[in-house]
């Protein structure tokens, strides 16, 4: 019996076999060149165009059947108008005094959210200073306080530049004071153990910790600028009977040649489209794309 116990607890022997080795070549192909379609789509401007021209086409095919120029123009009569503005010069003038204006204003409210910022992750009294003027004004539109500005500075370039500093101001306080209290603790402890204080350790420590957000920030500053300044031209154009070209698409709709207003809006879209893909793409990817904060 003890025997037959001690048989049955030793294990079967299994039977030995060898696999064969397989052809790696067979199993398919590890790198490869791409078609020319995947070219295509992995470039991203290329992408983007499509979009643009499904966008023109759509515009086109819904113009045509409307027949109607003044409600509606189509997309070829828009860029015929465009053209036509850029031939005889209106345009680019019409854009270049919108643009000196919007760059005169978006720097100072840059500069001055720079100041505010620096001071509030400075001191207590600069942090309660920030909360509270940001609660205050961010929720204030700019083209609100045109009336006050027409007042207070006059008929004039410096009533514009006042409401483009309120409209770029507060984006980019709250984007980079958001982004200064993101920054870790162990960068932060870093930079002091390297002595850095005051503005040096916001300059060699917090700006490039927190750059993703203050990019944001700048963004978003950007388009509130440039959308402000297109509808303050609107009545402060009225009131000069001069200005960019928010006063251009006004005229032009005084006038019924809603080709040249859509003309107008088209080179709003185009500057809109130009300075967020060839500036703030190109400063991304020199800053925080290039040292990894992004994919």
């Amino acid at each position: 019996m003890s025997s037959v116990k001690r048989a049955a607890a030793v294990p079967p022997v299994r039977p030995e076999f060898e696999r064969a080795v397989l052809d790696a070549r067979n199993v398919g192909e590890i790198l490869r060149p791409l078609s020319l379609w995947e070219q295509i789509t992995n470039v991203t401007a290329l992408r983007r165009i499509f979009i643009l021209v499904l966008l023109a086409a759509l515009w086109q095919a819904y113009a045509v059947p409307l027949d109607n120029p003044l409600i509606f123009p189509t997309f070829s009569d828009t860029v015929t108008a465009f053209w036509g503005g850029i031939l005889s010069g209106e345009i680019l003038a019409r854009t270049a005094v919108s643009i000196r204006l919007l760059v005169v204003g978006y720097a100072a409210g840059v500069a001055i959210a720079a100041a505010l910022t620096t001071f509030a992750v400075s001191t207590r009294i600069g942090t309660d200073l920030l909360s509270t003027l940001t609660a205050m004004f961010n929720p204030l539109p700019a083209i609100a306080l045109l009336p006050l500005a027409l007042l207070w500075f006059g008929l004039g370039a410096p009533s514009l530049i006042f409401v483009l500093i309120h409209s770029v101001l507060w984006p980019v306080s709250l984007n980079t004071h958001s982004g200064f209290l993101s920054v870790s603790d162990t960068l932060r402890m870093a930079g002091q153990n390297y002595g850095l204080k005051g503005i040096r350790f916001v300059l060699r420590i917090l700006i490039p910790a927190a750059f993703p957000s203050i990019l944001t920030g700048l963004k978003i500053g950007w388009a509130f600028a440039w959308r402000t300044l297109i509808a303050a031209e609107l009545v402060f154009g009225v009131s000069s009977g001069s200005g960019g070209l928010g006063w251009y698409i006004f005229q032009n709709r005084n006038e019924l040649e809603i080709a040249n207003v859509f003309a107008g809006l088209f080179t709003v879209i185009l500057i809109g489209l130009l300075v967020e893909s060839v500036v703030f793409r190109s400063l991304e990817a020199r800053t925080v794309r290039k040292w990894g904060m992004q994919r």
